[in-house]
């Protein structure tokens, strides 16, 4: 059976469909997931473990046999816990075949083969009875079906099913229930990531068009790490509310519904966001909790356990609404089978309209081109300003200027500092309009030509008969996943050399791959190795994803926002390679190789790795790292992109010795110009005393 797999072709600037082994991209999924997260999670396991035991001892105490489902079961670890605690049989679910492989090897090495039966089946066509797939129905029901939203991964519908097919008439639930709490805030910088907000760009201040301002933008989920963000960049308008439950011991509803909770406001100001988790009651007394709250509600206590797998989330309202003090407001969480949004009202105004009940979807286009981290970048005043710098240095009133950056605003910059004909590329009809619409808008439709052609489709006609002469970039495209993937400007300037006037103005000038070493406050857990949880062996998931990764693992750096996860900085910042934009596209590889010598004791996790833009010879922007503390090596990471992440393959506990030890991280990067990659690996190797 042949696979394909979705890549990033950073020669073409699109996602390529590539043929893969038939299991590889399977193990890649899994390598990559939040498994391991999962297992490292000790209070998530152990609240599990309780809320199970409680359940079988009640099954056990009305003299019942303990027949357990576990419905979405992993690395059949809830199972496990299932039989210890005493149940008498699980049947365990697993709908991903590789998984549920793997799975049937750790119960078969932990010796439960006889208690546990794998199901590789979705949950719903599993059958009951004589010959089926399960002989009985259960009186316990196990999932961990959740994701940060709650509901996201189809749970309601999993439970409806379940408890309506494959469990007796009273059941026991673990989790038991699920709170949903939600806050009202202003934010400035989240509500930055959902709308182009007015911007001063030169002497023009650029407005979006009224169709974007009364989006109400995408049906997904902003889920982020709400630790990291600081509490002076919200005002809450609200207190947290409880505005939602689901009783997982009672038959549960796929159904929409709506969930209105009154409120009167904190303080006046302008109602943007909703801040939003939930936690689980693993017993039906809630004295067993598992909570996703941030841990600014509690500043004073010890802080709550970290997670990947699951944070918070951030909802948009369809629209800013202005608040008074004091003011009786009706906030009314929506669901359906798999999304919650949200909607605002004033107390008195009548019912909610139906269409905030119906799931929210994007008619401007702009939530479909663009990503939270875009919107936040195109509203950075101060990195515009320096676009604005650079342009005026790069521009002259008879320059025939073409962009090359999906939905970028420097046409805009270009035509403020006067230069004669500006075009722009974008590489999807979609982003094409989108941009129209937002020069149309800001009276420059006349001024921009938008051309939705690839660089090696643009024609002399296209650019009116005149060459080239000043080719601006951010760079940004929107496929790029990595920071080197906007090299895309690189092969675009390459196919464009035609139509490039003779001593031609390119900007920015050429960009370079900067590099430290890292010690990650708490992202190493979702790469470290998990041989053992809570007494059981997992390690045949542990070799899965080493077998899996063994290639790639010396190949291969990983995409994340790094402001939402701390780190130290155990090296000095280093550029390891630089790309000369003035120049083509190289024929031959190019491959550096050195030593990051780390200045800081700590625990070196893995290496962190960004792209800076010399955009003229005196003016540069940072796509990473912004700020080292020099006391404790702590790092500030530009919000709006993500860095590559390489992690070491042996993330192993430091110990004082070794914490001490001078030590270098030696590098060897190659990039391919037939691909666009750049291979690499990374060794911490101990520096011999002298």
């Amino acid at each position: 059976m042949k696979v394909f797999c979705g890549r990033v072709n950073p020669t073409t600037g699109a996602v390529d469909l590539v043929e893969e082994d038939e299991n590889y991209d399977y193990h890649q999924e899994i390598a990559r997931s939040s498994y391991a997260d999962m297992l490292h999670d000790k209070d998530r396991n152990e609240k599990y473990y309780q809320g199970i035991r409680a359940a079988v001892r009640r099954v056990k105490e009305r003299g019942e046999e303990a027949m357990v489902l576990d419905i979405g079961t992993g690395t059949g670890l809830l199972s496990m816990m299932a039989i210890t605690a005493g149940a008498d049989f699980c049947y365990a679910i697993e709908v991903f075949k590789p998984m549920a492989d793997t799975a049937l090897r750790i119960v078969e090495k932990n010796g439960f083969s006889g208690k546990i039966k794998i199901i590789n089946k979705h949950s719903t066509e599993v059958t009951v009875g004589s010959g089926g797939d399960m002989q009985a129905r259960a009186n316990i029901l196990i999932t961990e079906l959740f994701d940060t939203e709650l509901i996201g991964e189809g749970a309601l519908p999993s439970y409806e099913h379940a408890q309506q097919n494959l469990m007796q008439d009273q059941w026991e639930a673990v989790p038991h229930r699920a709170t949903v709490y939600a806050q009202l805030v202003e934010s400035h910088r989240m509500w930055s990531w959902n709308k182009l907000l007015p911007l001063r760009l030169g002497s023009e201040e650029i407005r979006s068009p009224t169709e974007m301002e009364s989006c109400p933008g995408g049906p997904s989920v902003c889920d982020i790490q709400l630790n990291q963000v600081s509490q002076s960049d919200f005002r809450p308008l609200s207190d947290v509310l409880a505005v939602f439950r689901v009783d997982f011991s009672q038959q549960v509803s796929s159904s929409a519904a709506s969930h209105p909770v009154r409120i009167r406001s904190l303080a006046s100001g302008a109602a943007q966001v909703v801040l939003s988790w939930w936690d689980m009651d693993m017993d039906p007394e809630g004295t067993v909790t598992c909570s996703m709250e941030p841990h600014w509600l509690h500043p004073t206590s010890q802080p709550g356990p970290w997670r990947d797998h699951w944070m918070q989330c951030v909802y948009f309202l369809p629209e800013e609404s202005p608040v008074a003090q004091g003011e009786e407001l009706r906030l009314t969480a929506h669901q359906d089978d798999y999304c919650v949004w949200y909607s605002l009202t004033k107390t008195g105004t009548g019912e909610q309209s139906e269409t905030s009940a119906q799931r929210p979807a994007c008619h401007c286009g702009a939530h479909i081109t663009w990503n939270r981290a875009r919107f936040g970048e195109l509203n950075d005043q101060r990195r515009m300003e320096r676009y604005e710098a650079a342009l005026r240095e790069a521009l002259s009133p008879d320059s025939v200027c073409l962009c090359v950056s999906d939905g970028s605003l420097l046409p805009v910059l270009a035509q403020s500092i006067g230069a004669a004909q500006i075009y722009t590329m974008e590489s999807s009809s979609m982003s094409q309009q989108l941009m129209e619409k937002i020069f149309r808008t800001n009276h420059l439709g006349d001024k921009i030509r938008v051309l939705q052609k690839s660089p090696e489709g643009v024609t002399t006609a296209d650019l009116g008969g005149k060459k080239v002469s000043a080719l601006i970039a951010e760079p940004f495209f929107t496929t790029s996943l990595l920071p080197w993937h906007n090299l895309y400007f690189w092969y675009a300037r390459t196919a464009l050399s035609t139509h490039l006037a003779s001593g031609v103005t390119v900007l920015p000038l050429s960009a370079s791959l900067h590099v430290l070493a890292a010690e990650f406050q708490d992202l190493w857990r979702i790469r470290s190795p998990c041989r053992s949880c809570e007494g059981f062996d997992v390690s045949s998931l542990d070799e899965m994803i080493k077998n899996s990764l063994t290639f790639r693992e010396s190949q291969e750096a990983e995409p994340h926002a790094m402001w939402e996860y701390p780190c130290r900085a155990l090296s000095d910042p280093t550029k390891v390679m630089t790309f000369d934009f003035r120049e083509t596209v190289p024929a031959e590889e190019v491959s550096c190789e050195g030593s990051l010598h780390l200045v800081r004791p700590g625990w070196c996790q893995g290496a962190v790795l960004w792209m800076e833009y010399q955009l003229t010879e005196e003016i540069s922007v940072s796509t990473g790292l912004l700020q080292v503390a020099e006391e404790t090596g702590d790092c500030q990471w530009y919000p709006h992109s993500k860095q590559g992440v390489y992690f070491l393959s042996s993330l192993l506990e430091p110990t004082p010795a070794r914490s001490r030890c001078p030590r270098d991280l030696t590098y060897s990067l190659t990039f391919n110009p037939k691909t666009g990659c750049i291979c690499m690996s990374f060794t911490e190797e101990k520096v011999r005393a002298v």
